[in-house]
């Protein structure tokens, strides 16, 4: 067993496509992605934050605010996935206010 660290996840085949990137503590950022290493510290071009509900900050809402070219330390990093092919369906498992 080598002493180097390899990641698992093949990010090269997103290198200037648009990525979804959430972030501990809630945060929720779109963008394209130009860079990546080893510690899966992300560079993303053209960001665009999804801002929280101020009643329940887990949750995003329609508004945004345009970051431009930033950088997302690897150790905040929760989930990345490409944002092309993926959209966003109603929660089948809600129940209505029927009572």
């Amino acid at each position: 067993m080598s002493g180097r660290k390899e990641t698992v996840l093949d990010l090269a085949k997103f290198i200037d496509k648009g990525v979804q990137v959430k972030l501990t503590g809630g945060r929720q950022v779109t963008g394209t992605l130009k860079g990546y290493d080893q510690l899966l510290n992300l560079v993303l071009d053209e960001a665009v934050e999804f801002l929280r509900d101020s009643d329940d900050p887990q949750k995003a809402t329609d508004q945004t605010r345009n970051l431009g070219l930033i950088v997302c330390r690897g150790t905040a990093v929760m989930l990345v996935s490409p944002t092309d092919g993926t959209d966003e369906i109603a929660n089948p498992f809600v129940q209505p206010d029927g009572n």
